[in-house]
């Protein structure tokens, strides 16, 4: 028996694609102090459109782990379950490394006034462990993978909403009583985070850390209800009954997400039940008109951009990280001033040519373009690199 040919869901490819693409031009404007509101995260509550580009990454994610699981017929083996969990182990470590890549090189610029030998100097910038973040973004996400991976394969699929309603639910009395709504460190998220982690190993937000373990549980939530949408993408053939549903799901998810918001606030930093599924809504809404445009339509010429971040979305991802963090800490003299090479394209040659706020996003949209660069030559080449 042949099996059959996998073809990739090119409007999915175009979503993780213009995802991707966005996180990076968020996290690398030319100067924080000079960032476009809507290119700016809420400061407590309420939704930008920056918000919306990680949880979109991680609902695709829920979508994909139901494509790749397919191959395994959703049945529990010791197999797919070592899989899970080498690729779950290989993200998160992969999130460490790049953690301590970019302490080790602050460390390293920051010991260079001091009088070290050379052996000194490296060892004590490479001895960073003790202040490392343990969890941040690619944590989160290889948490949320193999949570969702094993309980896909361990639980009947009909019995999965109700897990995800019990989740958000759950998570909201934690955060009900546990003054979870305040932005300080009497917060639950907080106090939790700073008796598991300790305070060296957190990200400092007002004591809370965006990505903490309490705010894994609704992230979870988060990539089951995506898998959910992913198995109803894929069990309906008739395209215009899956747009049909796409947007049905998307206007109820969305509608109840902000109606709720009046008792549950919308807030990204502790990963609310309400932010949930109002960026679940919007998520499968945008995947629906995709899928329209795309194939429906027919309008695919303008979606090859995004379509070289969207094939290899997380090797791109790690670049993007690594390369800012070296244009952040490679320092270079300019007119005796002592700058990174961040610093010098953006003061030195953006900004006295496209002002503050203008030259920002001027050098956040090149550092898009050096990165798809490399992500349309491997695109070219055909390279897909998993991880």
């Amino acid at each position: 028996m042949n099996k059959p040919v996998k073809q990739r869901l090119l409007a999915l490819d175009i979503l993780r694609g213009i995802t991707i693409a966005g996180m990076i031009m968020v996290n690398n404007p030319g100067s924080w102090n000079y960032v476009y509101a809507p290119l700016g995260h809420a400061a407590w509550n309420g939704l930008t459109p920056t918000d919306l580009v990680f949880p979109f990454f991680m609902f695709i994610m829920g979508i994909s782990t139901y494509i790749s699981l397919r191959k395994y017929n959703f049945t529990f083996s010791s197999d797919a379950f070592w899989k899970i969990i080498k690729r779950t182990i290989v993200i998160f470590a992969i999130g460490l490394g790049i953690a301590w890549f970019s302490l080790f090189c602050r460390t390293w610029n920051a010991l260079s006034s001091e009088e070290l030998s050379f052996g000194a100097h490296l060892w004590q910038s490479i001895w960073t462990f003790d202040h490392i973040r343990i969890m941040g973004v690619m944590q989160r996400l290889a948490l949320c993978y193999g949570a969702t991976a094993i309980i896909a394969l361990t639980m009947k699929h009909k019995n999965i909403p109700y897990l995800i309603a019990f989740l958000l639910v759950g998570y909201f009395f934690v955060l009900l009583f546990g003054n979870g709504f305040e932005y300080n460190d009497t917060n639950i998220l907080s106090k939790v985070d700073r008796a598991i982690l300790g305070v060296n190993h957190m990200y400092q937000d007002n004591g809370i850390d965006p990505e903490g373990i309490l705010s894994t549980i609704p992230s979870i939530a988060h990539v089951l209800i995506g898998f959910c949408v992913g198995r109803m993408i894929i069990k309906t053939q008739d395209i215009n009954q899956k747009l049909e549903k796409l947007f049905l799901i998307g206007t109820i998810l969305t509608f109840a997400g902000f109606l709720l918001s009046y008792g549950c606030p919308i807030n990204k930093k502790i990963w609310s039940p309400t932010f949930v599924l109002a960026t679940c809504g919007l998520g499968s809404s945008f995947l629906a008109l995709l899928i329209w445009i795309i194939d429906v339509k027919g309008y695919k010429n303008w979606s090859r951009f995004f379509e070289s971040f969207g094939v290899n979305p997380l090797f791109i991802y790690v670049m993007a990280g690594v390369l800012s963090i070296l244009l952040g800490n490679i320092l270079i003299t300019h007119d005796a001033t002592v700058m990174s090479l961040h610093g010098y394209f953006y003061n030195i040659l953006l900004r006295p040519c496209f002002g503050d706020y203008f030259g920002s996003l001027v050098y956040a949209l090149i550092f898009v373009a050096i990165n798809w660069g490399v992500g349309y030559i491997l695109y070219k080449k055909k390279i897909y690199i998993k991880i």
